[in-house]
């Protein structure tokens, strides 16, 4: 129901149960309700029908403003996130943009196959931050919410988000973990990691197919990113160096969870997996 509804319903309601109120009262029930009681009655009726018809549709107004008052706190808190990542883009990128050009002006001053590898080093810790900013922007500009009631929707679109951006295949995915198994932190932390993971697919894997599949109960639940790619090694320390990695792993530690990379005949795995605990 409309605004415009509600207000011509106000307004006529009460006067056209005064004016069938008055109508009956004279023209049947003269002879039985004296004009005293007639008087006394007619603010009642009018009062009943009120709180009888008017309530809902002041709660219906009521409703509506809530819903305007959170559209409202939602769009600002989005306009505000948009020009955090604004600020952020453009501070970040004039910074790396300098720093390119200086690590440019120091590789062509180098003579020795020892410098111009510390440069290709610095060279690629640039390119590393410009990532890990350019995924911060990204997280910046998601809708900003805490709860996420459909985190399984929530979780694909998301995902599906990163595959538009970074892969040219659209993985496979698939979820049956509870969605009370997790808080509102870990889902934006397990966001983080298949994130993370997906980058580094579209960045060394090479693969053709990828899947990602969460399966679980209240008790215990794993989380598995694999592909068809050229493979990993199935140690850990060997990619001690990687910062992505490196940073995943940390996140799902902190966390308790525990990271492996499961040895397969094709591609690589990276599961994440949350243990029952026993007593």
């Amino acid at each position: 129901m409309s605004y415009k509804q509600i207000k011509w319903m106000i307004l006529f309601l009460p006067t056209v149960t005064v004016g069938l109120w008055e109508y009956l009262r004279h023209s049947a029930l003269l002879h039985y309700i004296s004009m005293d009681l007639g008087n006394f009655l007619s603010p009642v009726i009018v009062f009943l029908t009120s709180l009888t018809l008017l309530m809902p549709l002041f709660r219906m107004l009521e409703h509506n403003q809530e819903e305007l008052n959170r559209e409202r706190t939602e769009k600002a808190a989005l306009e505000a996130r948009e020009l955090l990542s604004r600020e952020l883009h453009d501070g970040i990128a004039q910074s790396l943009f300098l720093l390119s050009v200086q690590i440019d002006r120091v590789d062509t001053k180098t003579t020795t196959i020892e410098e111009q590898g510390e440069i290709q080093e610095i060279r690629k810790t640039v390119h590393e931050v410009n990532r890990y900013a350019r995924q911060a922007i990204t997280n910046l500009r998601y809708p900003a919410t805490t709860e996420m009631h459909e985190f399984e929707d929530s979780m694909k679109a998301r995902i599906m988000d990163i595959a538009d951006e970074t892969l040219t295949i659209q993985p496979f995915i698939e979820w049956t973990i509870p969605d009370h198994c997790l808080d509102a932190r870990q889902k934006i932390e397990m966001l983080a990691c298949i994130r993370e993971s997906l980058l580094n697919i579209a960045k060394h894997a090479q693969a053709t197919i990828i899947s990602i599949r969460g399966v679980g109960t209240d008790q215990s639940w794993q989380v598995r990113i694999e592909d068809n790619g050229v493979g990993m090694m199935d140690d850990l320390d060997y990619y001690k160096d990687r910062y992505g990695l490196r940073i995943m792993m940390e996140r799902a530690q902190d966390l308790g969870w525990q990271v492996s990379l499961p040895d397969v005949s094709q591609g690589a795995v990276v599961e994440i997996r949350m243990e029952a605990t026993t007593s």
